[in-house]
């Protein structure tokens, strides 16, 4: 992977990166827009720490101004089969919201996100949830990033002074298969993220959760080769 270019006098903006295919891409659109990346990403009590190695693989080979890795503990409240390993992760496609969202995880992290960027004076947010081909979660829906970008505007020091916040979702409105070609053409080495739920300690995906069919569709579809390292 080749480091972006970005334009000259880059405004800093907060990327969260989760070490996973559409975050890898939208620290790569940040930077193409002209953004000076300060990259976000949390071990949170997830099943494995695989994807954080790939969030820092990612960081820097896309060149982002500082990269930082919070520890918060989701895991303690149990709910979800990413953070409690005796809930199995499902193999098959389910009805409804899946056992692997993450109760309120995307407000979490943009809430962490958002008193970041106050501090360092951004006033740019990027997350890249996506609604066309995702799981089902509601953390991932246009009207979520709406509602939180008023949030940030009416919580924060700077909101109240009158310096707006934006929330950038670019990849919202995208297929899988559109996100892959876009990051490609922007230089991305998906062989460097980790997308799988149960990866396992070298990064290798299992192939068979929702999140691992997601991605070899979309690689499938946008007639491009898989690199995922398969168990």
């Amino acid at each position: 992977m080749t480091k972006v270019k970005q334009q000259q006098s880059a405004a800093p903006a907060v990327v969260l990166l989760s070490g996973g295919l559409d975050s890898a891409t939208v620290v790569a659109l940040a930077r193409k827009q002209g953004f000076d990346c300060y990259a976000l990403s949390f071990r949170y009590g997830q099943r494995h720490a695989a994807e954080l190695d790939a969030a820092g693989a990612v960081a820097k080979a896309i060149g982002v101004r500082e990269h930082r890795i919070i520890d918060i503990d989701l895991g303690w409240m149990g709910g979800s089969a990413l953070t409690d390993e005796r809930t199995a992760v499902p193999e098959r496609p389910s009805e409804g919201i899946p056992i692997t969202y993450v109760p309120a995880r995307n407000t979490v992290f943009l809430a962490f996100a958002l008193a970041w960027a106050e501090v360092i004076d951004a006033r740019d947010l990027f997350i890249g949830v996506n609604a066309v081909d995702y799981s089902g979660y509601p953390d991932c829906r246009p009207e979520f990033i709406g509602a939180f970008e008023r949030l940030a505007n009416l919580a924060t020091k700077a909101g109240v002074e009158g310096v707006s916040f934006r929330l950038h979702a670019p990849l919202i409105q995208l297929s899988k298969a559109d996100i892959i070609r876009t990051g490609v053409e922007l230089g991305v080495d998906y062989a460097l993220t980790v997308s799988c739920y149960q990866a396992d300690a070298h990064g290798r995906a299992c192939g068979n959760c929702d999140s691992c069919r997601l991605r070899r569709a979309g690689f499938r579809d946008a007639g491009i080769p898989d690199l995922t390292r398969y168990q």
